[in-house]
């Protein structure tokens, strides 16, 4: 097991009406590295004193290498009546946590060789690719694939990071961004948005077997249905990374 170390809040603000954006430090002055589309686990006991975890992926935006981040940045979705929510609802700056990590495999590989990268989120599954903007960046200028990233949500108040995703869109010539909303559309739409489920998105950007790799993260019922589409036009298994986030209470 992972050794634990204490986080000590710095700042948070809303993202979303339900989702709050969080920034920790270590509070034993010790180095936290980790590879952007890794996550970390936060401990803490139900009320009854039994332990528990809740995992949560890191958004920090560091320089896409390994080296150590100053701050340990998640998006946490509130859960009614989640035990989760009640810890981390109630965090004021200063207060500290026991995380440990990091954990996970949903990375970008060195040994990728495809021409175009399909990531695909919904809810807070959306921030392993925050953290992999400055990577994306050396890899669009480095081997001149493309990437295409397909935000699904409900409405525009819920596309979280919004602005990022925006701003490195207007930056970096191959990247686009697609909001696919299933609602209500943004009060000024955009070229590249979409409306309707991530399907409607994936489908019109057409998979292709022999220059895609997907990733996919967030609702579990989404990334069934999608990873079923991209293996029914073709794609390896292997070529299709996936996370699903459960809301547990």
């Amino acid at each position: 097991m992972a050794e634990q170390f204490p986080l000590r809040l710095v700042s948070s603000y809303m993202l979303a009406p339900a989702v709050r954006h969080l920034v920790f430090e270590r509070a034993d002055d010790q180095p936290f590295v980790f590879a952007p589309g890794q996550f970390i686990q936060v401990h803490f006991h139900y009320a009854d004193g039994k332990p528990t975890k809740r995992s949560y992926s890191v958004a920090t935006v560091g320089d896409g290498t390994a080296t150590p981040a100053e701050r340990i940045e998640i998006a946490v979705s509130y859960v009614e009546g989640g035990a989760a929510t009640a810890l981390l609802a109630g965090l004021q700056p200063g207060d500290t946590i026991s995380a440990s990590g990091p954990y996970g495999r949903f990375c970008l590989f060195d040994t990728d060789t495809n021409r175009r990268y399909l990531l695909v989120g919904t809810g807070t599954g959306i921030t392993p690719y925050r953290a992999m903007l400055p990577q994306l960046r050396r890899v669009i200028a480095g081997r001149g694939c493309t990437v295409d990233l397909v935000f699904g949500a409900r409405n525009e108040g819920e596309l979280l990071y919004d602005a990022d995703f925006s701003t490195f869109e207007r930056e970096v010539p191959g990247f686009r961004y697609h909001a696919c909303l299933s609602r209500a559309p943004r009060a000024q739409p955009r070229a590249h948005d979409y409306h309707g489920r991530v399907q409607v998105a994936l489908e019109a950007l057409q998979p292709a077997a022999d220059s895609d790799i997907a990733y996919l993260c967030g609702n579990p019922n989404m990334v069934d249905e999608a990873f079923t589409l991209l293996k029914n036009v073709g794609l390896a298994v292997p070529h299709i990374r996936r996370e699903k986030y459960v809301s547990s209470k």
